[in-house]
């Protein structure tokens, strides 16, 4: 009896492409994750013999693919701001238009940094310290210190600040502001930054797509979407430098009620910004 060929790497593409019906690149990332190469790897050792237990992984992350799961969570990483961060269910997968938010804050700070202090940010709700650890990297005369609720989020955000070397971070367990307050000496900071969860409870897309396998507690605030931001804006204030900022990513729908949260004393210079698509997306509120 004769053996069977053994399969090559774009033989178990194709075979796997035809089964599943996912697409092409998304199945050439998966196989980058197991077979370690990359775009150009994958397309130059197409005839390359591929081993058993390599189509075996590869064929599990193209079912649970074909099941729903984040591509980001099955290779364990998502690029943002030209960085690679470590990503898994314990944290939500950072977003593309968030790194505006990282370059709305930049800019702020960067007119901050003239005053002959130590810029200090803060991260509230800091998820994998995508937005924590991007700021400390660009700017590595920051002191950023970032929060999260969830140990799991911290474990995960604490693994990319090593990883990617960023020494001016430091992160603690809070409920928002509960462990930042009543410090000795007392914090004070000269932007507070947020992406916190802002998916009104009931809402379909919660149902959807990535957002079923992401933790639900980085997604929404069980109520009306507004929650964090109406705490942020109430809290703020007693860690603020004098004409420290506020700056809040939100909702494509939640732009005029964010706005209309932190149009109250002490805020002045209230504004929205859009995100690159022209989408409403984020407010910046100094105090």
């Amino acid at each position: 009896m004769s053996t069977p060929p053994q399969s090559t790497l774009e033989s178990a593409l194709r075979q796997t492409r035809a089964e599943t019906g996912l697409p092409l690149n998304e199945l050439r990332i998966l196989m980058g994750c197991v077979t370690g190469l990359d775009r150009v790897g994958l397309l130059t050792k197409g005839e390359q013999p591929l081993p058993p237990d390599q189509i075996t992984a590869f064929k599990t992350l193209a079912s649970k693919r074909q099941q729903g799961h984040p591509i980001a969570y099955l290779v364990e990483h998502k690029e943002f701001y030209s960085r690679s961060f470590f990503v898994d269910p314990r944290v939500l997968i950072p977003r593309p238009e968030t790194e505006e938010l990282v370059e709305h804050a930049l800019g702020f700070l960067q007119s901050k940094s003239t005053e002959n202090l130590l810029t200090r940010v803060l991260d509230i709700g800091c998820g994998s310290g995508a937005i924590a650890i991007s700021l400390a990297l660009e700017n590595p005369i920051l002191e950023v210190t970032a929060t999260d609720i969830s140990v799991d989020a911290l474990w995960v955000a604490q693994f990319n600040a090593n990883e990617l070397g960023a020494k001016n971070v430091r992160f603690i367990q809070s409920d928002l502001f509960s462990g930042l307050l009543n410090q000795t000496p007392a914090l004070a900071f000269d932007l507070i930054c947020s992406n916190p969860p802002y998916i009104e409870q009931g809402d379909k897309h919660l149902a959807q797509g990535d957002l079923r396998f992401e933790p639900a507690i980085a997604l929404t605030d069980g109520g009306d979407g507004l929650h964090f931001y109406r705490e942020i804006a109430r809290q703020s204030p007693t860690l603020l430098r004098a004409g420290g900022g506020v700056l809040v990513e939100h909702g494509y729908n939640q732009q005029e009620a964010v706005l209309a949260i932190f149009s109250q004393p002490p805020y002045t210079q209230v504004q929205g910004l859009p995100d690159l698509a022209g989408t409403p997306r984020f407010v910046f509120a100094r105090a």
